[in-house]
Formats: C-alpha cells, sequence, structure tokens
C-alpha cells in the first residue's frame, strides 16, 4: 500500500467518514458512482470493485461485461455539501478488466495513453478552462433568473450568492477557481478554474458539473451546461487554454519571436487547426451543440487563428511581460457538456501531429471573419467547422487521427451512438416547423 492510500484510510479514521463514492466517467461523458462503506476500502484498493460493465454506455457487451473499477487515492476528497451528516467523500476510479489491464473504454485511460504519447515526446500538457452555463428555475423552465450582461453586478442577486457558494464548495475539495463574473446572455455565468494538468483537470470538469448542480438545486434553482438552451441569446462554451511544458519550461513561449509563440506552440496550433473539423464531433458532441456554433454569437464558426480576433477558432491570448509561464493558446470549439477525458485527449493528439509532422501555421486571421465573403474565406484558405452533428460525425469517421487517439473501442461505440442520436433528431417535427410551415402549406 503506498502512502497515498495510507492518507486515504487514516483521514476516514480520523474524520469519520462512514461512505465513500467510486467516481467513474462513461464514454458519453456522464458522471457514474457506486458507494463502499469506509471498511470496504482497503479491499478496493487492493482489488477494486466489480461491476457489470455493460449496463454502461460504451463500456462492454453482454459476453464481457465484469469489469472493475479501481480507486486512485490522490483524488479522494470529502464532500463538503454533507453538512453534518455521516461524512461522505469521493474518489475517481481507473477501470480494468478482470485480469488488471486497464480497460481501453474508460475515457481516463484513453486520456492517460494520450498524456504517455506527450510524455515520450517530453512534454507534460496543462489545461485551464473557462466553463459557461446557465441558471433557470428548473429542467422545464428556461426563464432566465435575471437580464443581466457580461460583468454585470445585480443588487440582491439570488446568483451572486450562488457564484459564491459553489466557489466555496469547488475550494473546500481542492479545486483552485481563478475568477467568476456575469457573462453575456441573462442567467448566464462563467466560473474559470485554475489551471492544472489535464488528468486532474478532467476530474476536476466532472466534479465541477455535479458541484454547480448540487448547490444550484440546494437554493431551489437548476444549473444547466447545455450548450445552447436560449435560441435568441449565447451559449455556452468551454474555451479551453492549453500549453505543453518541457521539465519546468514552458514549451510555448519563445522571447525573442514577435508574438513570444515558439516554433512548438506554432507547429501544435498548425496540428489543431489542420484537425479541427475531425475532433469537432467529440468537443461538440450534441445535437444542440451546433446551435451555439453559429455566426452572430462570437462562437467560432471557420477554422482559424488570431491573436487579438475573437472570431477565430484558436486565439493566442496577449504574453504577459515577464511571465513565460503563462504563455498559452486558446481553443474555442468545445462547450461544456463534452466529455472532458476525451475532448482533452484530441486536443493534444492534434497539436502532437503538428509538432511530429512539422506542420506549417498558416496565416493570421486579421479581419472579422463572419464579414469575408465566401470567396474571400475560400482566397484565405479558411474553411469552416461542421454545420451539425450528422456533418461532424462523417469527417470523424474518416479520421485516421481520432481513430488512433481513441482507440478503436470508444471510436466505434461514439460513432454508432452519435449517428443514432442524429438520426433520432432528423426524424422531429420541431415547434419551428409547424409554426412557420403548417399556416402555409
Amino acid at each position: 500500500m503506498d502512502k497515498q492510500q495510507e492518507y486515504v484510510l487514516r483521514t476516514v479514521e480520523e474524520r469519520d467518514i462512514r461512505f465513500v463514492r467510486l467516481w467513474f466517467t462513461d464514454v458519453l461523458g456522464m458522471l457514474k458512482s457506486v458507494a463502499i462503506t469506509s471498511s470496504e476500502i482497503e479491499g478496493a484498493f487492493a482489488e477494486g470493485i466489480g461491476f457489470d460493465g455493460s449496463a454502461v454506455d460504451g463500456f462492454a457487451r453482454v459476453q464481457e461485461s465484469d469489469m472493475l473499477a479501481v480507486p486512485d487515492a490522490s483524488t479522494f476528497q470529502v464532500l463538503p455539501w454533507r453538512g453534518e451528516e455521516a461524512g461522505v467523500a469521493r474518489m475517481f476510479c481507473d477501470i480494468q478488466t478482470p485480469e488488471g489491464e486497464p480497460f481501453a473504454a474508460d475515457p481516463r485511460h484513453v486520456l492517460r495513453r494520450n498524456l504517455a504519447r506527450a510524455g515520450d515526446m517530453g512534454f507534460s500538457f496543462y489545461v485551464h478552462p473557462e466553463m459557461e452555463f446557465f441558471l433557470f428555475n428548473g429542467p422545464d423552465d428556461p426563464t432566465p433568473l435575471d437580464q443581466g450582461g457580461y460583468f454585470d453586478l445585480t443588487p440582491l442577486d439570488v446568483q451572486s450568492d450562488f457564484r459564491r457558494q459553489a466557489i466555496q464548495t469547488l475550494e473546500a475539495m481542492g479545486i483552485s477557481v481563478e475568477y467568476s463574473h456575469h457573462e453575456v446572455a441573462p442567467s448566464q455565468h462563467e466560473i474559470d478554474l485554475r489551471y492544472a494538468d489535464a488528468l486532474a483537470m478532467a476530474d476536476n470538469v466532472m466534479t465541477y458539473r455535479l458541484v454547480l448542480k448540487e448547490v444550484a438545486m440546494r437554493r431551489g434553482i437548476y444549473a444547466t451546461f447545455m450548450p445552447k438552451p436560449l435560441a435568441e441569446h449565447w451559449g455556452s462554451a468551454m474555451h479551453t487554454h492549453v500549453s505543453m511544458f518541457d521539465g519546468d519550461t514552458n514549451a510555448f513561449y519563445d522571447p525573442s519571436d514577435p508574438h513570444h509563440l515558439s516554433d512548438i506552440g506554432k507547429k501544435f496550433v498548425a496540428g489543431v487547426l489542420a484537425h479541427a473539423r475531425e475532433i469537432t464531433a467529440v468537443c461538440c458532441q450534441w445535437v444542440n451543440s451546433y446551435k451555439r456554433l453559429v455566426p452572430g454569437f462570437e462562437a467560432p464558426v471557420y477554422v482559424s487563428w488570431g491573436r487579438h480576433n475573437r472570431s477565430s477558432l484558436i486565439r493566442i491570448p496577449m504574453y504577459k511581460p515577464h511571465k513565460g509561464a503563462s504563455a498559452r493558446v486558446e481553443f474555442r470549439a468545445p462547450d461544456p457538456a463534452c466529455n472532458p477525458y476525451l475532448a482533452f485527449s484530441l486536443i493534444l493528439a492534434a497539436g502532437l501531429r503538428g509538432i511530429e509532422k512539422g506542420y506549417e501555421l498558416p496565416a493570421e486571421a486579421e479581419d472579422n471573419i463572419y464579414e469575408m465573403t465566401q470567396a474571400e474565406r475560400a482566397a484565405a484558405g479558411i474553411d469552416r467547422l461542421p454545420h451539425n452533428l450528422g456533418e461532424a460525425l462523417h469527417v470523424m469517421e474518416d479520421s485516421e487521427l481520432v481513430a488512433e487517439a481513441l482507440g478503436e473501442h470508444v471510436f466505434d461505440f461514439f460513432l454508432r451512438n452519435k449517428h443514432t442520436e442524429w438520426e433520432q433528431y432528423r426524424a422531429q417535427v420541431t415547434p419551428f416547423e409547424i409554426d412557420k410551415y403548417l399556416p402555409m402549406l
């Protein structure tokens, strides 16, 4: 038993923890949980907890269903919202086969595998997501709770209290928050997590989504990460800032470059741009995701990069003098309802491909791309992101990079599941169609 596991057992005893929730994530990014009593923790560390993998989306077929959830002691945290009740904690798990091998369909393993590949190239990968969300009265009532806008402070705002309580809860669980504010749309908010290594951040994103829903529920309101709940307003994004380090040195930073972006950084950006259309289905994995990716709402639509241009898919944030460690790249496509393990895996895989193959960074898009004509965009070599989930899946199907990064099991299941979702959506007759066509046809 290692020191981290010993720490968990000691903390459980000292803090009278009665139950520990073992968390893991399915292929679609849904959080799963099984609770064990404190007396079972040592056995879980040694042997894992068995469960039926065929009952979890994307995990296993019935004939190969036995799986083990093995807790990662480094992720142990007490759940602070349990109040004075018997203590409850949680740990994330790695999923293994009965033979003790990593399970190919475990999203955490997919990310570990891609991080190991980066490590073989001498890099560690860090992520800082800007998480946006909406607050409503309930899941069946998307009426905004305010009419605030970007950075607005509204007096006696129940939502300001919500953000404060959410941040306190996150920090009580060891998740550092950088800042929070009201976003552009009514009742839309953003709480940004401080950067961390990609695996820890994917765990943090899963925790973040549950914490915000728990805090909202206890305040009698509803938090949603649906990408576009209000047709006439901005959608919710998960703008993802990434950087790579070689030891203690930021591999994206070059003090001699006019924009302080190194050759490694340029090739990484070129890789993400070159494969952006292929990875969109995972970064924007729901039918509703593509209602956000439309012109007019500052969401990325075209495959381009820029420093100041917020219509670009990739933005290079301004360099902070004397802070080379802060050099980073902002990828603006993902939304907060994606599977963070898979999305981070594909962003990294695309960037590493650019470094390995020596991709050339195309010219910067300095003008507002939305105002360019189609001919002007074509002349500038600016492609567009897929219009809908169906198109995104079609592009993903032909991607050798995505298949390799996700692994055959996850790649095949994701495509099958999402094709089903797309076909179900295509068969729907929407209120828009009834309102527009029934009176005239």
